[in-house]
């Protein structure tokens, strides 16, 4: 397979065609017919998927820097490139991305009945903004995606939404965009002072990790990055959109929110919270805070979603949970925190994913959402059944699934700095069964009583073709993790070593070994003689940087 990728020069034109070929076919279902126009999105959907999928053959898993890379000038007067390029972390950001668009799209088929050549038009428009979201290296270009995501998941949930669809659209729209302004404070601050250390307006990725940046600069500008990605993520007590905009979605547009643009914000945290602001990052106040939100994101929306009526709602509120299991991961700030950090943004975008089609197929064929309106589905839809329990299994954490993996490596690489914090969190696993099983005992196990849940038909091969992967790959990535480990480790550690680098015994002793070298250059280089010289400049570095 390498062998062929390297063959076709399987190189940085490959990030390009996954950012423009959506837009293209964006293009083509907007002139087809709108009876086609499904049909156009799939399959212009499924070749950016198999073509994205060449990534996995195509990157070099020893090299923890971005791979593909290209760089046009785009404004050069203000310093703005078209910068694009992958590394460990946005690998499988990418491939999840391309995957869940064309199966979100696939699942619509029987779900969208009016103005399909919009909405499928949206829908491949989301893909792209999404997917340039993840391969940016130009952080104003970053900002343009992110901000871009915005406008089609908003007319998809305020268009083909349920009842309170607009409350739930705007809602949205306001709470992801306030947030995001205070990032674009913080950038246009990063781009003043790198223009004036460099001489010339950037706002390139690799530039901005040169800025020197004092402790309380850091901790401000944190601020305004991580109130951005938290409400993106979305963290406890900016959660309060995520519900409503998943339950007035229709079933691909809360696929797409559940699988890929939840993910915009923790991946935001790994690109540029962790690497632009280390000092910050480690603060214990920081660290703290951020540990603590996590915790309370686990138990509270566990509890919340216990009593949910609604099967949809209460899918919705396990993405908070989820996600703080991702927060305590990554501001564990180890390399198995970090590692399962990711693993469960994976995870979660499989199985989320997977119950928000199986929930959208239900309402299909019952038109209700209501838990206590099913049961004993089991023996009418078995493999139904099956598909459901597996996912059910996969997003509380059975071990011999993908959730095993990613929550048991956060809570490890978060025992071995903060072992309180994870044995509360661990409670989470608890918890999760308590709302998970009961949902799933009561629409497929219990009594099969009324007429309605009788008549229930079994998957059909449309529905077959688009869980079987996911279930698939919940089983792989449970049962063999480790080439997904190790195409995310050397990245992953370069993030930990930078921030590790920033601690204040890093610095004292690279302050420390300055200061020998200086010494011993100024006696002649005799270790002898310079004994004393060594010892004093030492401990003078040391005090400096302290």
């Amino acid at each position: 397979m390498n062998a062929l990728l390297d063959s076709i020069g399987y190189d940085s034109w490959v990030l390009h065609a996954l950012v423009w070929l959506p837009v293209l076919g964006m293009g083509l279902v907007l002139w087809s017919e709108e009876e086609r126009a499904k049909k156009v999105a799939f399959w212009w959907s499924l070749g950016v998927c198999v073509l994205s999928l060449g990534l996995w053959w195509a990157f070099d898993a020893t090299e923890a820097g971005f791979q593909m890379t290209s760089t046009t000038p785009w404004i050069e007067s203000w310093g703005v490139s078209y910068s694009l390029g992958l590394d460990g972390i946005s690998l499988f950001m990418v491939i999840l991305t391309t995957l869940s668009t064309s199966l979100a799209i696939l699942g619509s088929f029987n779900y969208i009945k009016t103005r399909e050549r919009a909405f499928y038009a949206l829908m491949l428009l989301l893909e792209a903004g999404v997917v340039g979201v993840f391969v940016a290296t130009d952080v104003l270009l970053f900002y343009v995606f992110f901000e871009l995501t915005l406008v089609p998941m908003y007319f998809i949930v305020g268009v083909w939404g349920g009842e309170r669809r607009i409350y739930a659209a705007i809602k949205f729209f306001l709470y992801t965009a306030l947030g995001s302004l205070l990032m674009l404070v913080g950038i246009l601050y990063l781009f003043w002072r790198a223009k004036n250390l460099l001489g010339a307006p950037t706002f390139a990725y690799s530039d901005f990790l040169l800025i020197p940046l004092s402790g309380t600069e850091q901790l401000w500008l944190f601020t305004a990055f991580a109130l951005a990605f938290s409400v993106k993520v979305p963290l406890f007590p900016l959660h309060t959109w995520l519900p409503d905009a998943h339950v007035e979605a229709p079933t691909p547009g809360s696929v797409i929110l559940a699988a890929v643009l939840l993910k915009v914000g923790t991946y935001g945290f790994l690109r540029f919270l962790l690497p632009f602001f280390p000092v910050a990052s480690q603060h214990p106040a920081v660290v703290g805070t951020m540990l603590v939100i996590g915790v309370i994101g686990i138990l509270y929306t566990a509890w919340v979603a216990a009593v949910q009526p609604d099967a949809k709602k209460l899918v919705a509120y396990t993405s908070v949970a989820h996600m703080g299991f991702v927060v305590l991961g990554i501001f564990a700030l180890t390399v198995n925190g970090l590692q399962g950090g990711l693993i469960v943004m994976i995870s979660h975008g499989l199985s989320t994913g997977a119950l928000f089609l199986m929930l959208g197929m239900l309402y299909e064929r019952r038109h209700t959402r209501q838990i206590a309106d099913f049961g004993g589905l089991a023996r009418v839809a078995p493999w139904f059944a099956t598909a459901f329990v597996i996912t059910a299994l996969a997003s509380i954490g059975l071990p011999g699934t993908s959730g095993f993996v990613g929550e048991f490596l956060a809570l490890l690489g978060t025992f071995e700095t903060h072992p309180t914090i994870a044995i509360v969190a661990s409670l989470g696993v608890i918890f999760a069964a308590y709302y998970m099983l009961p949902m799933v005992q009561s629409v497929f196990f219990n009594r099969l009583e009324t007429d309605e849940n009788r008549e229930v038909e079994d998957l059909s091969r449309r529905e077959l073709a688009i869980l079987a992967p996911l279930v698939a790959l919940m089983i792989w990535i449970g049962w063999n993790p480790t080439p997904f480990l190790e195409r995310m480790e050397p990245s992953v550690r370069a993030v930990i070593e930078r921030v590790q680098s920033a601690s204040p015994e890093a610095q004292a002793a690279a302050a420390a070994a300055e200061a020998i070298e200086e010494a011993v250059d100024e006696v002649g280089g005799d270790p002898v003689d310079a004994d004393e010289e060594l010892d004093a400049q030492a401990a003078a570095g040391a005090e400096r940087a302290q």
